[in-house]
């Protein structure tokens, strides 16, 4: 215990340093009149592939000498940053007009075609003032329908725009010069080519502290945010409409179940009765499940991916994650995800041990490898074709060993510690009936009692909770606008989250009604079909509203999205079978079943 204490502390002290860079980082730096401003590029690529990115020098740009590349974070290596200073000498408070970039670059044959194949495919790039991204096109390319030409332009002038207040920048923009461009097909090899820029500064009087909101209301794909609340209400609407009839429904009908039950077993008349409906299977209700140790395994992991999207959502709440602090999410992600699987340990060991288990060795090693071996495995995939694009989404060496070292003495140790917590301390079951040692043979059902069928009305209803929230994420996640609805976020989270807790509920009782006490496994698989719900949406949505090709940003938008809508899985999985669980207890434990 006193090593996992230490590890413990050591996650705790780089998770810090990962999302914490402190609240002057918001506010940016503070400048002396004509004060050097540095820029920094930052990575280069298709404007319809988001996650195939290069280094920006990878292509024949003025270069500074030497290139020196900056230290980055965990969070910015895994977004693809590659940082290195360049050659604008930018003063704050100073504006320049046509000032020349660097000595005329010699192109070969080779960075001519780079060039060409660039502009057609839309390359942007990307670079960073003063924790501030800046997007811009390296060309323009200009198509004929009839007869089929096209012209390919390149820029060559950089406009710089700032706004400032005192000694601090609020906004940085930069755009390219379409006065002057160079026709791709005029540069021959060994010709030479000139970049230039300018810089325009003008005062504001918005606060350095909320330059974070110019940012936001002048985004690079702007949001109409009436829009967004308005069909968010709208959803919420609906399904607060459709949750609360079916609690009536289900109030109603177990009132009449239980009135029914109560006044046959007090009607002294009637020696025998026939028992019907959920009531007769009370002594198979509670025969736990086959598969044992994956099923304990299935509910800690998505009970610990469910405190780990709260934790999440309330850090982005309170303001952790914005656009200057880079990459400071995805830290997040990798260390909470280390530092709650104790959680997963705990919580799959006692339900284990709880419903009989006894291979508790091999239940906690399921547990810690449920998620993470299959991630891996699809990460491993996904950075090997990075590795053979040569692309900056190919995370280095050192960064994978912090990954690896994190899971290995603080995410694998903690689900271990929190195993034998969870198994030494757990309770007994203590069903509130007694289970039968035969089980009742159960009864042929319909297609709509059938397991596909009640999957598919399992996930319908929550996924229609969050398929508007759905298209706004994907289309940040996949695109170049940061995300930044928390608040929005939170809400269809909390109905998600509800509405899955209701329909669980419903559908159990449907197949409790049936005579099938077969609903542990269900319950999860009704629950959890949502993530399928998204798979098939993330296939609709890359076919039919995305321009995205390639092998890596198609095995990238396929291998994550396939891993989050495995989370989905586990995490309302766990949540439908708990309250189901509870629900069970409650309607067996209200009657004399015996």
């Amino acid at each position: 215990m006193h090593l996992s204490c230490r590890l413990v502390l050591l996650a705790a002290v780089l998770f810090a340093g990962c999302v914490a860079p402190g609240v002057e980082a918001s506010k940016g730096s503070a400048y002396a009149h004509a004060a050097s401003v540095p820029v920094f590029v930052n990575k280069v690529g298709p404007y319809y592939n988001p996650s195939e990115t290069y280094d920006f020098y990878s292509l024949p740009f003025c270069q500074p000498k030497p290139i020196v590349y900056k230290k980055i974070s965990l969070g910015e290596a895994l977004t693809g940053w590659k940082q290195a200073n360049t050659p604008f000498d930018i003063k704050f408070g100073v504006n320049v007009d046509n000032a020349v970039l660097c000595d005329t670059v010699m192109l070969s044959k080779r960075d001519v075609q780079d060039l060409r194949e660039a502009i057609e495919e839309l390359y942007f790039f990307e670079f960073s003032i003063d924790d501030l991204p800046v997007w811009g096109s390296i060309g323009r390319l200009e198509e004929v329908t009839f007869p089929h030409t096209h012209r390919m332009f390149l820029w060559r002038h950089y406009h710089f725009y700032f706004e400032y207040n005192g000694d601090r920048i609020v906004y940085a923009n930069v755009t390219m010069d379409s006065e002057n461009p160079v026709e791709i097909f005029d540069l021959m090899p060994d010709k030479s080519i000139e970049f230039t820029y300018s810089v325009a500064w003008i005062p504001t009087t918005l606060p350095a502290d909320k330059r974070m909101t110019h940012f936001a209301s002048d985004s690079f794909f702007p949001t109409e945010l009436e829009v967004h609340w308005l069909s968010i209400i709208n959803s919420v609407s609906l399904v607060v409409l459709l949750t609360g009839v079916v609690a009536i429904i289900m109030l109603r009908v177990l009132r009449a179940d239980f009135a029914r039950y109560t006044r046959q077993m007090d009607d002294l008349d009637e020696q025998v009765y026939e028992d019907s409906g959920w009531k007769v299977i009370h002594g198979d209700v509670f025969r736990f499940p086959e598969h044992r140790t994956l099923f304990c395994a299935v509910l800690g992991v998505g009970t610990q991916f469910l405190v780990v999207c709260g934790l999440l959502l309330a850090m982005a709440l309170f303001g952790m994650f914005n656009v200057h602090q880079h990459g400071s999410m995805n830290s997040a992600v990798i260390a909470i995800y280390a530092l709650t699987s104790g959680i997963s340990g705990y919580i799959s060991g006692s339900f284990f041990k709880k419903i009989g288990g006894q291979n508790w060795v091999w239940n906690i090693m399921l547990t810690a490898c449920l998620f993470s071996v299959p991630f891996f495995l699809v990460w491993s995939i996904i950075n090997s074709i990075a590795w053979a694009y040569e692309s900056t989404q190919a995370l280095p060496v050192s960064k994978i060993l912090i990954v690896m070292c994190l899971w290995l003495f603080v995410g694998f140790p903690l689900t271990v510690v929190g195993g034998i917590v969870g198994k030494n301390s757990a309770a007994s079951f203590d069903a509130p009936v007694r289970t039968k040692n035969i089980p009742r043979e159960i009864p042929p059902a319909s297609f709509f009692r059938s397991t596909p069928a009640l999957m598919i009305a399992g996930g319908f209803l929550p996924f229609s909770a969050i398929s508007i929230e759905l298209y706004y994420i994907f289309d940040t996640l996949w695109g170049r606008q940061p995300y930044t609805l928390f608040g929005i976020l939170a809400i269809v989270f909390v109905i998600l989250l509800l509405v899955t807790a209701c329909v669980s509920i419903a559908l159990t009782y449907y197949s409790l009604a049936g005579e099938d006490y077969q609903w542990w496994w269900r319950s999860i698989l009704n629950a959890g079909s949502t993530g399928l719900f998204v798979l098939v949406y993330s296939v609709f949505y890359y076919f039919h509203r995305s321009n995205m090709s390639g092998a890596l940003q198609t095995a990238k938008f396929f291998g994550y999205t396939l891993m989050t809508c495995l989370i989905f899985f586990l995490m309302l999985g766990s949540v439908g079978f708990f309250v189901s669980l509870q629900f069970v207890r409650y309607i067996f434990r209200s009657l004399k079943a015996d």
